[in-house]
């Protein structure tokens, strides 16, 4: 699966989006295949909060990022 960043345009009575060939051809996607999209509009105002939510950490940011320090050096 790949994200893809694009804009809707009008095409006659319809709406269409342009795939990058690059990413077709990194996807092994052929021509005439049925592919599914996942549309979501691009909210710039509210990044934050569409990627985290509203969860609420138990531990300090600080303290989070020392772990996954710890994890990156540590190799898993």
């Amino acid at each position: 699966m790949m994200e893809i960043k694009t804009k809707l345009r009008k095409w006659g009575n319809s709406f269409g989006v342009v795939v990058p060939q690059k990413d077709i051809e990194s996807s092994g996607i052929k021509e005439g295949e049925e592919i599914i999209l996942l549309l979501r509009k691009e909210n710039k105002e509210d990044v934050l909060k569409e990627m985290f939510g509203t969860f609420k950490f138990k531990k300090s940011t600080d303290k989070l990022m020392k772990e996954i320090d710890n994890e990156l050096d540590s190799g898993f």
